[in-house]
């Protein structure tokens, strides 16, 4: 893993956790809400997102709950996601993939029963082939066709353009 990506939490009030988090911690609220949902970028990051919110299910208890989602580690390059998927499946932890433009994602959950994510950003340079305005933000992961069209070895991220992020971001809505 080469790092923590973000973070989900299931919250009671999306809008209230949404001031919260922009008011006292200054995250900005991104231009692509969901109902039932809000993504929260901090002020310098160039990453997609660095917090979702999530509209819990339950107050307090059960799958959905006030509390966290998930975490989403991040790793450097596809092989290594391919590596990892093939860890999860063996160990019977690997629960989805999803291909979400900017980010190529694993679901799984721990011994516990703790979901998290593991995720491969595509390069600065790469973007704007996958943020376009028409194209699903969440579809089923090739993660073979992905290999083919980026290369197994080829360092994801880093989001080091903010501009771009931000540019992509609200044209892709």
């Amino acid at each position: 893993m080469r790092s923590l990506n973000h973070a989900v939490l299931f919250v009671a009030d999306v809008e209230r956790s949404v001031a919260f988090y922009c008011d006292v911690l200054g995250f900005e609220r991104l231009p692509f809400d969901f109902p039932g949902g809000a993504f929260l970028r901090g002020k310098n990051s160039a990453n997609d997102h660095d917090l979702g919110l999530f509209q819990a299910r339950s107050p307090r208890t059960g799958d959905g709950a006030v509390g966290l989602y998930h975490l989403a580690w991040e790793v450097e390059t596809l092989a290594d996601l391919a590596a990892t998927r093939d860890r999860l499946a063996a160990a019977g932890a690997l629960s989805g993939m999803a291909n979400h433009a900017s980010t190529k994602a694993l679901y799984a959950r721990d011994p516990d029963g703790i979901e998290f994510e593991v995720t491969w950003l595509v390069p600065d340079a790469r973007l704007r082939e996958e943020l376009t305005p028409g194209v699903a933000p969440t579809r089923p992961l090739d993660l073979d066709a992905e290999i083919a069209r980026y290369g197994a070895d080829t360092p994801g991220g880093p989001r080091a353009d903010l501009a771009l992020m931000v540019e992509l971001l609200g044209q892709a809505k």
